[in-house]
């Protein structure tokens, strides 16, 4: 029978041979298990539910993309198994990908380029409830904490309509073609705008755009 004293750690990575590899670092060690390999968020959150043992980690890659990306999978284990502590993961990630992986719910960050003593303790840290950066420079902090109050804000102060109308300017349509996107009129859609550019502390649409993407809430697809 396992001690409940042994962490078990579900490894979520889109990318099979990173997957065995933390697999096998993470089950070499006395007081780890590993309970699931996966690589997507729906195949993460089917394995959660099979589980039934306590002191459980998700080590989540920041690789997940789609609908259903990292993101997406972080927020929903927080707000379905509060109990479980959550470690993002990544090779290439920034402060910004950092920011939003805490503020959607993770208790911490580890760069896949650490040192696997470095690694295997930030994985028992966050089970333990403290907040783990292990990676990213110092002189990042800043940026990352910065990038969790910008997302606040943002995400705070508007509706989720809102939101929707700002995600789809940011692909440059027009309030007419937004407004034909949404189902809405189009004074509809110069109405939400303004209210936007006001709770932003903005003045026009690429800056309230510029401030939403630097929270990570829209993906900018439209130029300078």
């Amino acid at each position: 029978m396992v001690s409940k004293l042994r962490l078990g750690v579900i490894v979520v990575d889109p990318l099979p041979v990173v997957r065995a590899a933390l697999a096998l670092m993470i089950d070499d060690r006395p007081d780890m298990d590993v309970l699931e390999e996966v690589g997507t968020a729906d195949e993460a959150l089917e394995a959660i539910r099979r589980i039934r043992r306590s002191h459980v980690g998700v080590l989540v890659s920041l690789g997940l993309e789609g609908e259903h990306d990292s993101y997406w999978l972080i927020r929903t284990i927080r707000d379905q198994f509060p109990s479980l502590s959550i470690l993002a993961c990544g090779a290439n990630a920034d402060p910004l990908s950092i920011s939003r992986a805490l503020f959607s719910g993770a208790d911490g960050f580890v760069d896949k380029s650490s040192d696997p003593v470095e690694f295997l303790q930030s994985l028992r840290r966050g089970a333990s409830g403290e907040m783990v950066l292990a990676g990213p420079p110092t002189e990042w902090m800043g940026a990352i904490a910065e990038g969790i109050e910008r997302r606040r804000l943002v995400e705070t102060v508007l509706t989720d309509r809102e939101r929707e109308v700002l995600q789809v300017a940011a692909e440059g349509l027009t309030a007419r073609q937004i407004a034909s996107r949404l189902g809405v009129r189009e004074r509809t859609v110069t109405t939400h705008l303004g209210r936007i550019y006001s709770k932003l502390g903005v003045g026009t649409r690429v800056a309230a755009i510029r401030l939403a993407a630097d929270a990570g809430l829209v993906s900018v697809g439209m130029p300078e």
